[in-house]
């Protein structure tokens, strides 16, 4: 159980679980951008398409009874429209997804060559060291 608690206060752990609430609510935020924005303003540039509505009956479907016993056959159908809207999704969310990661291998980039002029330059001296170093060249020198 210690290891598990352990486990758990983590940061790692819970940055990962605040990421995937954050994705799956950006999931479904891009999903409505993509069927209530986006797609009706292209199906209406494409001659009124509803594009959730798009399908292929393979078989029609048949009304319920009036007493609703569930007597009718239901349709069989491929719904590409659907389908489209589902790739459209996809590629805003891969877009944003491609955004994120090159902003922030450009963020890590930075930090590294950061890291390298600070290795690279030199330390100041010290003005006791500076003297020292004047010193020891003279004597060098006699």
């Amino acid at each position: 159980m210690k290891e598990f608690k352990k486990f758990i206060a983590k940061g790692n752990v819970i940055d990962m679980a605040v990421g995937l609430i954050m994705a799956t609510y950006f999931g479904a935020i891009v999903k409505s951008l993509v069927n209530d924005i986006l797609m009706p303003p292209i199906g209406k540039l494409l001659g009124g398409v509803d594009f959730s509505k798009l399908k292929y009956v393979i078989q029609s479907g048949t009304a319920e009874s009036a007493e609703g016993a569930g007597d009718g056959i239901a349709e069989v159908a491929i719904t590409y429209g659907a389908f489209i809207n589902t790739i459209i999704t996809f590629l805003i969310v891969a877009f944003a997804i491609f955004m994120v990661v090159k902003m922030y291998n450009k963020m890590k980039e930075r930090m590294e060559k950061k890291e390298e002029v600070v290795a690279a330059a030199p330390e100041a001296l010290s003005k006791q060291e500076t003297l020292l170093i004047e010193i020891r060249d003279l004597l060098k020198k006699q």
